[in-house]
């Protein structure tokens, strides 16, 4: 049996992980933003209660309730000049026969078509029944480029994120003078390092993720300059903290993903870098440090297992991370949308009622509330979307990150004279 001496480490800079993370940003921003703006609209889409097949619940001849509070941008954007939406989330709808006259063959004919039907087919083509099904009808009705509605701001918001996210991880598993890798074990060392390192990133970020989420959730044209006159609005009523106003929800998400993603990720690597040496007759010596000689083996690896190695932990982790959080990612898509309502409606001079609304309960509260009228499908409404965007954006960044790590190891080593033979 080969035993695992440890060697030094051909240190990477700062910089060069900061540009591994860059790379890795720009790629999983391209491949994944259909995926999260489909996640944000099933999200944020009224649930459907009591559905009839024949007819949408959504859709009524009549009024069952008085309008109050009216938004300020009531209009008509329904399919037939006969329908108004009330905020555009297809609640009521006022409906009327609309009758056409043509004339064939000197013969005067009228035709009356339902603006109920029309209401319905409005209906349709508004909610999301599933990722494909988003996905398709986004494309159809709102053109492709819609898909990327918010790239950029995502990739604003990736760049600067990442950097500090998995820069500010690396330095807290691996520098001498981190306290956790002083007095944490190296077992929940991932879980709190993950943690502290999203902290520091969705502090910085969180203006940007506000006017991402907000700008996604939107249908419609000049939805770009709609949502930034919003933001500046709500700045000039309420300041400038109002922009980290989504903080405490967007912790309530990430802190635990992040945690879990990590975890996940160096247990699920450290078990298939074990499996490797063990079939090449290699063994861990009990007396020595784990992490290290697993990184020494590691840094002997070629590219392709690096890369099959990273992606598939980071998606499996990932996935996993994806599925458990997204209750909380469930509510803080709600009551940030929902937020962003009431900035329409303030801006316009029109306050809201004064009644206690579930979105505006503390997350458990409203997660539980949820749990109550919806059931467990309304808590984790949007996960397999979620999770076709999370599972393969942690593989592809994750992934890009190592290679590029990798790339810039070798480079170092080369300057260095220590090229491996």
């Amino acid at each position: 049996m080969e035993d695992i001496e440890p060697e030094p480490e051909t240190e990477i800079s700062a910089s060069q992980k900061m540009l591994s993370a860059v790379s890795g940003s720009l790629l999983t921003s391209l491949l994944v933003t259909p995926l999260d703006v489909v996640r944000v609209r099933l999200q944020s889409q009224p649930a459907v209660l009591n559905s009839s097949p024949a007819r949408p619940p959504s859709v009524s001849t009549h009024i069952p309730q008085p309008f109050t509070n009216l938004p300020p941008n009531l209009g008509v954007t329904a399919c037939c000049k006969e329908v108004f939406w009330v905020n555009n989330n297809a609640q009521y709808c006022l409906a009327a026969p609309n009758t056409s006259t043509s004339t064939i063959n000197g013969l005067s004919h009228t035709t009356t078509t339902s603006a109920a039907d029309c209401a319905i087919d409005e209906t349709r083509r508004k909610n999301f029944t599933s990722t494909l099904d988003g996905l398709r009808k986004i494309a159809r009705n709102e053109g492709i480029p819609s898909l990327w509605r918010g790239l950029s701001p995502t990739l604003v918001m990736a760049i600067p994120a990442n950097v500090i996210y998995f820069t500010g991880y690396d330095s807290l598993r691996t520098s001498p003078h981190s306290p956790i890798k002083t007095y944490v074990s190296d077992a929940y060392a991932p879980l709190l390092a993950g943690s502290l390192a999203r902290v520091a990133a969705a502090t910085v970020i969180s203006p940007i993720e506000m006017f991402r989420t907000r700008m996604q959730a939107t249908s419609g044209t000049g939805v770009f300059r709609a949502t930034l006159s919003g933001l500046q609005d709500m700045v000039a009523a309420q300041g400038y903290t109002s922009l980290w106003r989504g903080l405490t929800l967007t912790m309530w998400r990430d802190v635990p993903f992040s945690g879990i993603y990590w975890w996940g990720y160096e247990a699920t690597r450290n078990a298939l870098t074990d499996l490797r040496d063990r079939q090449r007759g290699r063994v861990l010596d009990p007396q020595r440090s784990k992490t290290r000689l697993r990184s020494q083996s590691r840094s002997k690896e070629n590219h392709t297992v690096t890369l099959v190695d990273s992606f598939t932990s980071g998606a499996l982790s990932g996935a996993v991370a994806a599925v458990v959080t997204t209750p909380f990612d469930v509510g803080k898509t709600r009551q940030q949308v929902l937020k962003h309502a009431d900035d329409i409606a303030a801006s316009a001079g029109k306050g809201s009622a004064m009644t206690t609304r579930p979105e505006d309960r503390s997350m458990p509260r409203f997660l539980y509330h949820i749990f109550r009228t919806e059931g467990l499908p309304g808590l984790f409404r949007g996960w397999a979307a979620r999770c076709l965007k999370v599972a393969p954006a942690c593989a592809i960044m994750i992934s890009s990150y190592e290679i590029g790590k990798k790339m810039a190891r070798n480079v170092n080593e080369r300057k260095d004279g220590r090229v491996e033979t």
